[in-house]
């Protein structure tokens, strides 16, 4: 009877395990059938279909009169199925045979097939830009090349070359640190995207939508009949505000400057008595490696030309040269000068010297600190002593006495005498600003006055155009230096707090200030429109896709579709700016172009003053500002020079910033360039005629064509009495 006992519970747990591993397999079932069922039809289905991914051709860009400056080719690549390719025999033997139509060796093909991008499913491309006798020859032998597919690409064009090069951008291969992002928005990995320019930022709106076509294909990767076939969508249209008449004048006049004044002598090298350094006799030249130039529509935002200088072919990217052949053209360097694919118009980083007055003196306007307003006067002496600073402190070391720029008549600083903020203005009285500086900071409780004044110009911020790697800039801060000890870029000392040699500095354009190009631009364009903020923007629109052409290389601008519009955008903000404000600022800034200067000891000419004697001042008058920035060392060869202006015309809004890196006085350089770029707009200079570039010399070691004035009469001009 135990033994009995004992089978019944035995017998019990058999069968439960018994109905366990039956509900499992029978779940198991349920599932194959009904839940896995589709994924399983469609793994058979790529077994047994190939579908190859139809690129769309991209969509063009124009400039502001319709001028194609980006559009396609039509491109043949030959691509096959990795399932065809599984048995490394038969690979083997596959691509001796492709080696010889291809023109490849087995080696090149061996290493397309490792390219790690591509997954199992995917076609491989093994060569792009075959031609039409190379494609027909492969499909009509489809049994001895199976799983082979001829996919039709696009290949960027770019007619101009050089012209426009760091607005427009180029195109390239997708990174591998970018990979994941674009296989997220369905990109494939052979793809080229934007990699600079409007062709990056409008990546997603000109690229389009891709279609297939999809093949139904045996085991042997023949294919046996076309299943479907979906077109692809060309991508949007883009419309640039660039003129490219404006462009490559632009960057021609940029170009011939800075080639001039590296024939210019800056000084000798000279020790710490003053006297030439014996072993260094020769005078020094101006190095002027480089620069960047813009001018903008200041009541729209719309830039009109923005060049940087070293300028470069955008053909190289699509040329197909080898990879030691891109290094020497475009080495990696760390020496700011010699870096060309930057565009030095969104992302320099600047001191601006005395250009950067004008901000200055509408701070001091604008929150009362210049008691009287345009009627206060300052005796400028040539030097300025710090009142805030106890003198004995200036005798332990501390700096309490700054200067004016040195005077060429007497070898000492300036003296300009009783000035107000036009005079100021028009001559660039240092010694005015540093007190304007001093008083708004220790007058007002020590508060970030100037700073917050400053910051409503947009700097600091970016502005936002409409391309990528913009540099915000800087505003000395309290805050700022704390930052930059953290990271090291000054030491802790510096950085434990806001000193008035800080903001002495500060007011007149150096220290820890500093700004883009296309900032200053911007900013002067504020002060050119009545104290509108307004957001720069290269793309005038966004177009519908296939605009029409008017004739080859000129779109049809009369039949076009807007997407979206950019010209017709709201000012970021509206400062302060009533004519007890403006006019003095302007005033001061006209007197800089036409005088008159100060007349104190002798007569001081206007910074400006003889460099535009000559200018067509009834057809476009302009006010503007000088700028010279110090360099490393306080070297005269180290000197940046900038200049900015706006049109007084209201039918000729244009504002416009050229800043020349180690070229000299703001007067000698960067001047006469803004000077050819407001001669040109007015209509005074007959550009050369638009052409498409020569044919890309593959054997060439220049990155670009040099680019100079035809006629550079514009660039000539007398000097200012001191460095500005």
């Amino acid at each position: 009877m135990a033994t009995q006992r004992s089978r019944i519970p035995r017998i019990t747990v058999l069968g439960l395990v018994a109905v366990i591993l039956l509900s499992g397999l029978a779940t198991r079932m349920w599932f194959l059938q009904a839940v896995q069922a589709s994924e399983d039809e469609q793994t058979v289905l790529a077994v047994r279909t190939r579908t190859i991914r139809l690129l769309p051709e991209r969509g063009r860009i124009f400039d502001v009169r319709g001028r194609v400056v980006a559009d396609n080719r039509r491109l043949l690549t030959v691509t096959i199925d990795r399932e065809v390719l599984k048995d490394p025999e038969d690979r083997l033997e596959m691509f001796r045979r492709l080696s010889g139509p291809l023109e490849m060796t087995v080696e090149q093909l061996f290493k397309r097939y490792d390219d790690k991008r591509y997954g199992p499913l995917e076609a491989l491309p093994l060569k792009d830009g075959v031609s039409e006798e190379v494609a027909l020859y492969l499909s009509e032998r489809a049994e001895d090349y199976p799983g082979v597919f001829i996919r039709e690409d696009w290949r960027r064009n770019y007619p101009y070359g050089a012209i426009g090069s760091h607005i427009i951008g180029y195109l390239g291969a997708i990174l591998e640190r970018d990979l994941a992002y674009y296989r997220s928005i369905d990109y494939e990995p052979n793809e080229r995207v934007g990699g600079y320019g409007v062709e990056q930022t409008y990546e997603t709106w000109m690229r389009g939508t891709p279609g297939y076509v999809r093949y139904e294909v045996n085991a042997q990767g023949k294919l046996l009949r076309l299943l479907e076939r979906v077109e692809p969508i060309v991508g949007n249209d883009l419309w640039l505000s660039i003129d490219m008449d404006m462009q490559k004048f632009t960057e021609q006049a940029l170009e011939s400057q800075l080639i001039l004044r590296r024939r210019v002598e800056a000084g000798n090298y000279r020790l710490e008595d003053g006297t030439i350094d014996p072993a260094r006799p020769d005078p020094v030249l101006y190095k002027s490696p480089a620069g960047a130039a813009v001018m903008l529509n200041h009541d729209t935002g719309q830039v009109v030309a923005m060049a940087s200088y070293p300028r470069f072919d955008l053909r190289w990217f699509n040329s197909g040269i080898s990879s030691d052949k891109f290094a020497q053209l475009f080495p990696v360097t760390e020496d700011p000068d010699l870096s060309i694919l930057v565009n030095r118009a969104v992302s320099g980083r600047y001191n601006l010297g005395s250009s950067f007055k004008p901000f200055v003196a509408y701070a001091g306007l604008n929150t009362g600190q210049l008691i009287g307003g345009a009627e206060y006067e300052y005796l400028d002496r040539g030097t300025y002593t710090l009142e805030s600073i106890p003198s004995s402190r200036c005798q332990d070391g501390v700096k309490c006495v700054f200067r004016n720029a040195v005077c060429r008549a007497t070898g000492a600083p300036c003296r300009y005498g009783p000035v107000n903020v036009e005079d100021a203005l028009a001559v660039s009285s240092d010694t005015f600003f540093y007190k304007l500086g001093e008083q708004i900071l220790t007058e007002r409780g020590y508060q970030p006055i100037l700073e917050q004044q400053i910051r409503l110009f947009g700097f600091g911020s970016p502005t936002n155009i409409d391309l990528p790697n913009e540099f915000a800039g800087t505003v000395p801060s309290k805050a700022l230096k704390q930052r930059m000890a953290e990271t090291g870029a000054i030491t802790k000392e510096e950085g434990e707090a806001y000193y008035v040699g800080d903001q002495i500095l500060f007011s007149i354009g150096q220290g820890l200030m500093s700004a883009t190009p296309l900032q200053m631009a911007n900013a002067y364009g504020v002060i050119g429109n009545g104290g509108k903020l307004m957001q720069p923007h290269v793309v005038k629109a966004i177009l519908e896709p296939g605009t029409p052409d008017k004739s080859p290389g000129l779109a049809d601008l009369t039949k076009i579709d807007v997407v979206q519009r950019f010209d017709n955008l709201e000012p970021q903000s509206t400062l302060n700016m009533p004519p007890e404000i403006r006019d003095p600022l302007v005033r001061g800034m006209q007197r800089v172009i036409r005088g008159p200067g100060v007349n104190y000891d002798f007569y001081h000419k206007a910074t400006g003053e003889l460099l535009f004697k000559g200018y067509p001042y009834g057809d476009i008058p302009i006010a503007g500002k000088t700028g010279t920035a110090q360099g490393f060392g306080n070297f005269p060869w180290n000197d940046s020079s900038a200049f900015g202006a706006f049109s007084l015309d209201a039918s000729q809004p244009y504002s416009a910033f050229a800043y020349l890196e180690k070229a000299g006085y703001g007067s000698q350089a960067a001047a006469p360039v803004v000077k050819c770029m407001f001669v040109a707009v007015s209509g005074n200079y007959r550009f050369d005629d638009m052409t498409p570039a020569d044919p890309l010399n593959l054997a060439s070691t220049l990155v670009a064509p040099p680019a100079g004035l035809r006629n550079p009469l514009c660039l000539a001009g007398g000097r200012s009495d001191n460095r500005d």
